[in-house]
């Protein structure tokens, strides 16, 4: 039963309760700027949809010591019919779940059935430089911008074995979400 008592006490509850968001202490201020375009384009990896599979060669485990890489695999995004006023188109690999966020390599799925061991992927850009999965490309992503003034482009990268440390032997899979990023 509610008294005079237990009537005050919620209503001075109530009122310390809306003072009390006053009592925490801004450190700064972060502004977010960003642009939307109206290019689009459609998109395509390998001739085929724009998510679809890239697969590496089988190799020996004996052939990925620590710390070397191995099956270097090339494929390409390509960006047709595009029409809008930007003049060049990158591709920003996604931080996901698969994603090292130290590296930016892509751990596989150790959770599934056979899975090798300390094997990652590697992503390289058209210069076969590491792209670093996660990192925008002013933090160094490492991705090369194409000319996109003709309406289409390729962009071109290779996927490859990476040991990050004894390998064992099983089944490699991962994946990474991407989005082109138009300038």
């Amino acid at each position: 039963m509610w008294n005079a008592k237990n009537k005050i006490s919620a209503v001075a509850l109530i009122i310390s309760s809306a003072f009390a968001t006053n009592a925490f202490a801004i450190d700064g201020t972060i502004t977010i700027n960003g642009k939307i375009t109206d290019t689009t384009c459609t998109v395509s990896v390998d001739n085929a949809s724009a998510s679809t599979t890239v697969t590496l060669p089988t190799i020996s485990a004996s052939a990925l010591p620590a710390g070397t890489t191995a099956g270097t695999t090339p494929f390409s995004i390509s960006l047709k019919d595009c029409a809008g006023s930007a003049l060049k188109a990158s591709t920003n690999f996604e931080a996901g779940a698969f994603t090292d966020a130290t590296t930016g390599r892509l751990n596989i799925d150790t959770a599934a059935a056979g899975a090798a061991s300390n094997v990652q992927v590697q992503l390289l850009n058209a210069d076969r430089q590491a792209i670093v999965a996660g990192a925008s490309q002013a933090a160094g992503q490492n991705d090369i911008a194409v000319d996109l003034s003709s309406g289409t482009a390729t962009l071109n990268y290779f996927a490859q074995y990476y040991a990050a440390g004894t390998v064992g032997a099983g089944a490699v899979a991962t994946q990474v979400d991407y989005t082109i990023t138009y300038e």
